[in-house]
């Protein structure tokens, strides 16, 4: 590490992965220790030794005799900690002191030190980074986030297979045929139809018994509610108060608890409809593909081992739906859409897909993007989420039934529109503009996809562009605007870049006194004629008076402006 890079962290302060150290008393080994286990069991991170809470470096003391050793410092570490664990350790030289920098990666399994103290760390109550216990439930949670264990395939402790019921071996085999699961499952006995998809276990003594996920699926009501606590749902609805005026809890199979839950959510949602022709296309508050797929993926990606419950909460213009447990290891935010399928739960999932529940592909979130954008309505957000719990939000209100009968158009015509087009052209809807750059986050595929589908909406009419490539901004098309029954708001949009480019050349012009037309096309982003066609404008209408011709001419204020100045 050098100097610049200890100032950037000491400027962007401590946080769940960066950790100040004061050495003013020096720092004790079983510390630096202690914080070397708990970065590894989080995330890794940084320990800058000689800095106080607040930033300010006040210097490292030697640690081996009149200088600090990093080889030995290194050593001391990996000795004393179990499993062993590596850093890097660097001397930073600093006008107020020298800092020791130890570096230290994420580690796979539980690390502690060698006295057996096991910690992690944690963001607390008041914002600041803090080590906690590291206990085994919370060990079993991370491998599980990590993708290093699979607790839906863990035996569950005293279940039989007694614990399952018959009845919802019957409801999985109606759940096949109704969603075209796979058929060569229908005519097997209960015990092998199991077996086939994985739900029990063999114990060391020979006894078959079911797991977790076959527990969830088949499992009687009281089994489930003794021997898996942590399975509860919560289907909600609020007023605008925030007052709660249904609460439905469940405890129940999940095949059931699903159907449970549809029911409450379909005579909830409203439907408008839009005329097309002759025909009516019903336009939904809310998508039910979305919908379920995103109950379904809150039940199959929740953290089992976490005494937390899911929630549905039906609000007044929304829908939260909660899960316990963050993303998965190396899923964020900015790449939801584009990260390979990570189910926390593998087996579950494996058997959800079988019988038909979720997407072979398992790529079930484009099809509850796909399920909000098609109607007009705002994406998904998941911006809510945090290392307890995903959160995904999905906005209801009016909708739009011109946008949607637009989508249905282009399925009806054989040329469906793309989860890629339907972002940028809902962005547009909204917020009127966009470029490569915020098309290339919307997507997630960075800006030369995002520009490809740009060009590719271009080229079918539905947007148009301006300005030169780099700097290039996109609106939708009039022709769109007028499918829409919003030619008001392509008017608008039009008109106000113009009056906008014009008094951004006018306050340029008054402050520097002059402007060219390479100067207005960089101001304005547009093109080189672009810009010369606006500064024509403004010359005969005078509100600028040309100096010179062709490539070396010049603009300044015109009479009309220079007399309004007097």
């Amino acid at each position: 590490m050098d100097d610049q890079q200890l100032q950037t962290l000491i400027q962007a302060g401590e946080s769940l992965i960066v950790e100040f150290k004061s050495d003013r008393q020096q720092l004790n080994d079983t510390t630096i220790y202690e914080e070397i286990v708990a970065m590894a069991n989080t995330k890794g991170g940084t320990l800058l030794i000689g800095v106080e809470d607040d930033g300010t470096v006040t210097g490292a003391r030697p640690r081996h005799g009149q200088s600090t050793d990093p080889t030995k410092l290194q050593a001391a570490i990996f000795n004393n900690t179990v499993p062993n664990v590596n850093t890097r350790i660097s001397v930073v030289r600093h006008p107020q002191g020298q800092v020791i920098a130890i570096e230290v990666d994420v580690y796979p399994e539980p690390c502690a030190t060698a006295s057996g103290k096991s910690v992690r760390r944690t963001i607390g109550s008041d914002g600041k980074p803090q080590n906690v216990p590291y206990y085994p439930r919370d060990q079993r949670s991370r491998r599980t986030d990590m993708g290093l264990l699979d607790f839906s395939a863990q035996v569950v402790e005293n279940a039989t297979m007694d614990s399952l019921d018959p009845l919802e071996f019957e409801r999985l085999r109606q759940t096949i045929a109704r969603l075209h699961g796979d058929q060569k499952l229908l005519q097997l006995p209960d015990g092998d139809l199991a077996k086939a998809l994985r739900l029990v276990e063999t114990r060391p003594d020979g006894k078959i018994a079911p797991n977790i996920a076959g527990l969830l699926l088949l499992g009687r009501e009281p089994a489930i509610q003794s021997l898996l606590p942590t399975h509860k749902f919560h289907f909600q609805v609020l007023d605008t108060q925030g007052n709660v005026k249904v609460n439905d809890v469940f405890s129940i199979p999940l095949i059931r608890l699903l159907a449970e839950v549809d029911a409450r959510f379909s005579a909830r949602n409203e439907e408008r409809e839009v005329l097309m022709g002759m025909f009516r296309l019903p336009v939904p508050d809310y998508s039910p593909d979305g919908f379920r797929e995103a109950v379904n993926n809150a039940v199959l990606h929740r953290d089992y081992t976490r005494l937390d419950d899911i929630y549905i909460q039906w609000q007044p213009d929304h829908l939260l739906i909660t899960s316990p447990g963050g993303l998965p290891e190396g899923v964020t935010l900015d790449n939801l859409l584009v990260h390979e399928p990570k189910p926390r739960n593998p087996r579950l999932a494996e058997t959800f897909r079988r019988i038909g529940l979720v997407e072979q592909t398992g790529r079930g979130i484009d099809k509850i993007f796909v399920g909000q954008l098609r109607y007009g309505r705002a994406a998904p957000d998941y911006g809510r989420s945090d290392a307890t719990a995903v959160r995904v939000v999905l906005r209801g209100g009016e909708p739009s039934l011109q946008f949607a009968a637009f989508v249905y158009e282009q399925d009806k015509a054989g040329t469906p529109l793309s989860l890629d087009e339907m972002l940028v052209l809902n962005t547009l809807f909204f917020e009127r503009r966009i470029d490569t750059e915020r098309a290339g986050g919307l997507i997630q595929k960075g800006m030369t996809e995002a520009r490809a589908v740009l060009e590719r909406l271009h080229e079918r009419g539905m947007v148009e562009g301006r300005g030169e490539k780099r700097g290039r901004v996109y609106h939708l098309a009039a022709s769109l605007y007028r499918r829409l029954d919003q030619t008001l708001a392509y008017v608008r949009s039009r008109g106000f870049d113009q009056i906008q480019q014009c008094q951004m050349v006018l306050n340029l012009v008054q402050t520097e006194g002059k402007i060219t037309r390479a100067k207005t096309a960089e101001l304005c982003q547009i093109s080189e004629d672009q810009a010369s066609r606006l500064l024509r404008k403004m010359r005969d209408s005078g509100d600028l008076e040309q100096n010179g011709r062709g490539r070396g001419a010049s603009y300044g204020l015109g009479n009309k402006r220079k007399n309004t100045r007097t």
